[in-house]
């Protein structure tokens, strides 16, 4: 029996007051109802997932080396470490497996400095701006990126 398909879902500071923190820009959904929805998306792909928060840096890239050795692909929300974390970027340059970066709002509407981001070029894709799905939507292009690999 083949070893079940892992993913690993991280999401950086603040994400834990989703529901609460400017609902205006992320909704009223909080981190537990995503996650329950990844859960139930996850089941249905045939997935186990970990979600995961830390308002920590070295938590979060404590994390990610895990990745090198037990999750099968991270999809990854680093919040503000998005656009100030080279040390994010260089732990995932450690990893040899899908990367998804997902940010609930649309980074490229808001604020100039929230343009640039330092996952973006170690990511395999990014989903931005489609709210809380977006992270189902990663599920599903990690789904179809496995595959991919596996014809290869």
């Amino acid at each position: 029996m083949a070893d079940p398909v892992k993913i690993l879902i991280l999401n950086g500071p603040n994400l834990n007051l989703l529901g609460t923190r400017e609902p205006d820009i992320y909704g009223h959904e909080t981190l537990t109802d995503i996650g329950r929805r990844c859960e139930q998306r996850a089941k249905a792909l045939g997935f186990e997932i970990a979600m995961r928060q830390s308002n920590s840096e070295g938590e979060l890239i404590d994390w990610i080396h895990e990745a090198v050795s037990k999750w099968s692909a991270i999809i990854i929300n680093p919040a503000a470490y998005t656009h100030t974390s080279v040390a994010i970027m260089d732990a995932l340059k450690l990893v040899n497996c899908p990367i998804v970066e997902v940010h609930i709002s649309n980074i490229y509407k808001r604020e100039s400095f929230r343009h640039h981001s330092f996952v973006s070029p170690v990511a395999t894709g990014v989903i931005c701006g489609l709210g809380p799905a977006g992270y189902e939507f990663a599920l599903e292009a990690v789904a179809g990126l496995l595959r991919k690999k596996e014809e290869v």
